[in-house]
């Protein structure tokens, strides 16, 4: 094999690969005769068919087999002894392959650049955290409480109101015909919940108990059911209780009915999960400083072929067409008359200078912190090990109760949604391994600080 360098300007890298005759016929060789040990032919004892014949059969596919194969073993080798990384996949371009020469090919691709680690231990960052107050304890419990309203029918002859409860049957129709699912008795429905039809509720507000009601509604247009969306429908509408909302009283029974010991357990839960989330915010914003104080620290050129697939990432996501993208990849005329090729459709198309230019500052700084981070995890030795990414795919599965099993099928049947599992988790332990080693200092501040948005901040101080 003969490796030829062909570029070398920045972090793109481009070389030349020749592979002679002789090697590549050697591995034919050996090919076609393995595969003449298991090939079975009319005429011919196992293992006795004629090379030539077996080369005539099958020399087009074992030398597609050879190509393959040989590409993968030179490419790597090449890299390997010009000791570089390449940042993505690289790009081959077959340039001479026929029976009985040499294979001749380029491979093109941008490299990792190199680059020093800072000293960890120097970083300095700041770690916010807020108490949980007795006031935000109760303020949750109230909010709870509402959650769990009773209704109770009223003895006072007056007409409903919006927020009443009603008890009520009903029968609907569309042209005079009742419709399947469209009946209900003894229903409770809560005036304002718009559990119902649009306006359906509303023709209900000022009823009595005993009042019967015939209620005209339309379906809307993206109703599930096509049989009966944009379709008008009547109602007849039986009133048999008005029931008023009776917010429960936060005590001991309260707790139990939450199957809890008392109001203090109760307390003392929801102070917990007050806790948890607080804890989730300062992490999520020690993240963020972690992330600011390394980008501050790290300034290197970083593989232009990978900025360019995260600026595509943010501006699919910030136009919000994620998962559009083949609907509207090619933008052309219509004729019919004549053959055309289609035109790509740039992907920023329709930004603006400023705009383009903020997305691709945000992809940069995604991608060199990307690398920064991967390269602290391999100087580290710090691996996402099986049981954890499982882990995760557990969690993922009970998002979906009653679907954990195809969750599960989907994440073992597909190795690409396994890895964006993977990277969050690996992400994660190289920042907590920074903070580790970092100076971290802690501030005390209110739960509407630490909630705050750390942009909109920065933007603030800029502007005073």
């Amino acid at each position: 094999m003969q490796v030829e360098q062909l570029v070398s300007e920045g972090l793109k890298r481009e070389y030349k690969i020749v592979v002679t005759a002789d090697e590549v016929e050697e591995k034919v060789s050996a090919k076609l005769k393995e595969l003449s040990q298991q090939v079975q032919m009319k005429g011919f004892r196992p293992g006795k068919v004629p090379p030539k014949l077996i080369r005539q059969m099958y020399g087009k596919n074992v030398m597609g087999e050879v190509l393959e194969e040989t590409i993968n073993e030179t490419s790597q080798k090449a890299l390997e002894d010009n000791d570089v990384r390449p940042a993505v996949q690289p790009s081959i371009e077959i340039e001479k392959f026929e029976e009985g020469d040499a294979l001749e090919y380029k491979m093109s691709l941008e490299i990792l650049p190199q680059f020093e680690i800072t000293d960890l231990s120097a970083l300095e960052v700041e770690r916010l955290v807020a108490d949980v107050a007795d006031e935000t304890v109760d303020e949750a419990l109230g909010r709870l409480a509402q959650d769990q309203k009773n209704y109770e029918k009223i003895e006072e002859d007056r007409a409903s109101e919006d927020g009443d409860a009603l008890l009520i049957d009903f029968l609907g129709k569309v042209d005079g015909e009742p419709f399947e699912g469209g009946a209900g008795e003894g229903h409770q429905l809560v005036l304002g919940s718009n559990q119902f039809i649009p306006g359906f509720e509303e023709q209900l507000v000022g009823k009595k108990a005993g009042d019967e009601v015939e209620v005209k509604v339309t379906f809307p247009a993206e109703y599930g059911a096509e049989n009966l969306a944009g379709k008008d429908a009547t109602f007849d509408v039986k009133v048999h209780e008005i029931r008023a909302a009776k917010d429960p009283e936060i005590n001991d029974e309260f707790a139990k009915q939450l199957g809890l010991e008392d109001l203090a357990a109760l307390k003392e839960t929801m102070k917990g999960r007050i806790s948890e989330e607080y804890g989730e915010i300062t992490r999520m914003r020690l993240k963020r400083e972690v992330l600011d104080a390394l980008a501050e620290k790290h300034d290197f050129e970083v593989p232009p072929g990978m900025v360019e697939a995260e600026y595509g990432q943010i501006v699919r996501e910030a136009k919000g067409n994620e998962g559009e993208e083949a609907a509207h990849d090619h933008d052309h005329d219509h004729d019919h008359d004549h053959d055309h090729e289609h035109e790509e459709k740039p992907v920023d198309e329709g930004l603006d200078e400023d705009k383009k230019q903020e997305y691709r500052d945000i992809a940069t700084r995604r991608v060199r912190l990307g690398l920064v981070l991967a390269e602290i995890g391999r100087e580290n030795n710090l691996e996402v090990s099986p049981d954890e990414v499982n882990r995760e795919v557990m969690k993922m599965a009970r998002n979906f109760p009653g679907q954990e099993r195809q969750v599960l099928e989907f994440y073992q049947q597909n190795p690409q949604a396994m890895q964006n599992l993977r990277a969050p988790i690996f992400e994660d332990k190289v920042i907590d391994f920074i903070a580790e080693m970092a100076k971290v200092s802690e501030r005390s501040v209110s739960p509407e600080e630490l909630a705050a948005d750390p942009d909109a901040e920065t933007e603030e101080a800029a502007e005073s």
